[in-house]
């Protein structure tokens, strides 16, 4: 082109969770079986969605506005309903008006990035989310900023380094907190959660808590809401109904805005996010609709409570595998559906390599790790998934220096999860020994 028309952020819009599939492909056509470790689905890992729930939904098919455009902003009765129910967990107090539909979280991240001004940056935890990570690093310019989670204090994060980041660099404008954690499956205490909103109200920045897991927290772990703890500084949650009913094909996810009143600059920007929105006309309409119906239900809290524990239980399960493990880290999670699984330090280096039997993946696999600057993490990814067809994600894919891999608790088949789960531990012991 006569001009580069490529943005300085581009080569920060990374997504390995995804991106390693198309290896995987071409692995799968030289004879390779697969299995996705890779992508939180519960639908593609084989659960059911309840027929009461399948049940609500038919009976909006048949209602004529289920088909047509929605408000803008979201509709009005869902925002009442959600507006409701965030009330009730006591701190900030919200309205309708303070609720703002998208097509899936993703939408509302690139929205919040996207229209942020430039120069303004918002420092987000390491290991991140790579959505998050990417989309801030690519609307700045730059790296994403980031600061630790702990892994030897159940990845708690360093409230401290937030602090000190965020007063002596003044680009920053707003702190990032997943809450339950992706990749992690880690929560935030409450004492921390509530630091962070004071670190914000001091500093006069906002705080984004993703809370799209905020359901799924086991009885292990601490349940707090970023609006319980918010106090006076700007804020937006956000939240979506893909990983708890779940229906991750919807596209169906929502931002809380709280104390945007508080700040005219912090207003204007949620205006001008809703301006972008409008230019869409509206989010999808028959998701949005069924939320009342079935988070509503009385049968839902039970709902809700079934998945936990069932995670929950596949967590133990997997610490009974990978626990105590000579070069291998393992914490507990205390959310979600995922866990990271790490090398001790030393462990692994470019070196280090498993047997592939077959041997045109065997040529592919070496043609991608050798000879080429890749982290040690992916080097490992690459030859376990050469050698069993098992797709997992490199942590240091999330924006992380700790080797590891990330992994889903959702495989449905007992048998399986546990097969794979020995599988890879066995692997990995196999790897560092090599």
């Amino acid at each position: 082109m006569r001009r580069d028309i490529v943005p300085a952020g581009a080569d920060s819009l990374s997504y390995e969770i995804r991106e390693i599939v198309v290896i995987a492909e071409i692995l799968e056509k030289m004879g390779l079986p697969l299995i996705h470790e890779n992508i939180g689905d519960p639908v593609a890992k084989g659960e059911k969605i309840e027929q009461w729930i399948r049940d609500e939904i038919k009976k909006l098919l048949d209602l004529e506005i289920s088909w047509a455009y929605c408000n803008t902003q979201g509709i009005p009765k869902t925002r009442e309903f959600l507006a409701e129910r965030t009330n009730k967990i006591g701190g900030i107090q919200i309205t309708k008006d303070d609720i703002y539909f998208f097509n899936g979280l993703g939408d509302a991240v690139a929205k919040i990035f996207g229209f942020l001004k430039r120069e303004a940056r918002v420092i987000g935890p390491t290991p991140a989310y790579s959505t998050h990570s990417s989309a801030e690093a690519a609307h700045s310019g730059y790296e994403h900023l980031t600061y630790k989670l702990d892994p030897d204090n159940n990845w708690e994060p360093d409230v401290e380094e937030i602090y000190n980041k965020a007063k002596y660099n003044d680009s920053i404008a707003g702190i990032l907190a997943i809450n339950p954690h992706n990749p992690t499956g880690s929560t935030i205490s409450r004492d921390r959660l509530k630091r962070i909103c004071e670190i914000a109200e001091e500093l006069d920045l906002f705080v984004i808590c993703d809370e799209i897991y905020s359901e799924l927290v086991y009885s292990s772990g601490e349940t707090t809401r970023l609006a319980e703890v918010i106090g006076n500084a700007c804020g937006i949650s956000l939240r979506g109904i893909s990983k708890e009913i779940p229906w991750p094909g919807s596209r169906c996810g929502w931002m809380e805005v709280y104390n945007k009143d508080k700040d005219p600059q912090f207003a204007k920007y949620i205006e001008t996010i809703l301006k972008a929105k409008r230019l869409e006309v509206c989010s999808t309409t028959l998701p949005q609709m069924s939320i009342p119906y079935i988070l509503g239900n009385e049968k839902y809290p039970a709902h809700l409570k079934k998945r936990t524990a069932r995670y929950e239980k596949r967590a133990k399960e997997a610490k009974a595998i990978f626990d105590n493990t000579p070069g291998i880290k393992f914490i507990e999670p205390k959310g979600a559906f995922y866990m990271a699984i790490l090398f001790e330090d030393n462990m692994i280096n470019a070196t280090k390599t498993l047997a592939i039997d077959n041997p045109e993946v065997k040529a592919k696999i070496e043609s991608l790790c050798n000879g080429k600057s890749i982290a040690d993490d992916k080097r490992f990814v690459y030859y376990l998934l050469g050698s069993t067809g098992i797709i997992t994600v490199p942590l240091t894919s999330f924006y992380s220096k700790i080797n590891g891999i990330r992994l889903t608790l959702l495989e449905e088949n007992d048998e399986k999860r546990l097969e794979v789960f020995t599988t890879i531990r066995n692997k990995m012991i196999e790897y560092i020994q090599s």
